[in-house]
């Protein structure tokens, strides 16, 4: 009978964080709550939220704190792209990262974009004030 596994890549904007063989099941976070992968699912794409990434091979299961993504399951293959990933010792531990550090970066992403946008309509204002 055939390897009936997928292969999990999680892929950084700079670099490829981990490639695991032989993923039996995963479970990600997206944006509209948990889902669950089989290596026979239909093909899909899924946006990410901040969470833990959970995924099981012969040798146990094992989880990695993720930032906000895209997952893309094609066949046997599932791609995570995300802005960042971290593995830990413990779940717990996973957690506190992704309240910590990567929804810390989404409020701050929150606040430039707010400033921004104030900055944005200020121009609007003054030029729409000029009178050449």
């Amino acid at each position: 009978m055939p390897d009936e596994s997928m292969t999990l890549e999680i892929l950084l904007p700079q670099r490829v964080y981990a490639t695991i063989a032989g993923v039996e099941r995963m479970v990600a976070e997206g944006v509209g709550g948990s889902f669950g992968l089989l290596p026979h699912r239909l093909d899909c794409v899924a946006a990410l939220a901040p969470g833990i990434l959970t995924y099981a091979t012969a040798a146990g299961e094992s989880w990695l704190a993720i930032d906000q993504g895209l997952l893309v399951k094609t066949g046997l293959r599932v791609r995570v792209a995300v802005r960042a990933a971290q593995a830990g010792s413990g779940l717990a531990n996973l957690r506190e990262a992704v309240a910590g550090q990567f929804l810390a970066i989404d409020d701050n992403e929150r606040a430039m974009r707010g400033a921004m946008q104030k900055l944005e309509t200020g121009f609007v204002h003054a030029l729409g004030g000029r009178h050449d």
